[in-house]
């Protein structure tokens, strides 16, 4: 005869209880090097080149995350969300409190286009309007100061594969 193990009264309530309470504590508790990854890029210009401290974005839980919830970005710094592969991307403003820049590039490192001073917590879609890799977000204004256009280069490692490409 074959034994099933079966739960009786608060015992019943409790297991699947105390089973959602470790998923959850699972999900709170990152292991340190679940930290998101740091680094710099460089953004060539016609004013020159300027180097941007970023956070960047790979797995889809960073990615949703983005800057949401962040009171305020500082100046030259910024989040790079990068994608496995060219596709259209589209992006959205909810639960972020600060104005952004989002910066949209190519597998090259070429920047495809700009959507500047965006606004906050709107659920309307940003998209790509092509197929880019990576999208840059940075507070509003920094791509006029900085003098960033469409056609301008973004150099980091992500794009270095690319660089010859369009």
């Amino acid at each position: 005869m074959k034994q099933v193990a079966t739960f009786s009264g608060a015992a019943r309530w409790a297991a699947p209880w105390f089973v959602g309470l470790i998923l959850l504590a699972g999900l709170l508790i990152q292991p340190a090097d679940a930290a998101m990854r740091r680094s710099k890029l460089t953004l060539q210009t016609a004013q020159g080149a300027h180097v941007i401290d970023i956070e960047i974005a790979m797995t889809p839980a960073e990615q949703q995350m983005g800057l949401m919830f962040r009171r305020s970005v500082p100046e030259n710094t910024g989040m790079l969300f990068l994608y496995p592969g060219p596709q259209e991307i589209t992006m959205w403003m909810k639960d972020t409190y600060v104005s952004l820049d989002m910066v949209f590039i190519r597998g090259n490192g070429v920047v495809h286009r700009i959507e500047a001073h965006t606004e906050p917590f709107s659920q309307t879609t940003i998209p790509s309007r092509g197929d880019v890799v990576a999208v840059l977000e940075m507070v509003a204004g920094s791509a006029e100061k900085l003098g960033l256009k469409p056609g301008d280069r973004v150099v980091h490692a992500a794009f270095a594969q690319q660089r010859g490409k369009n």
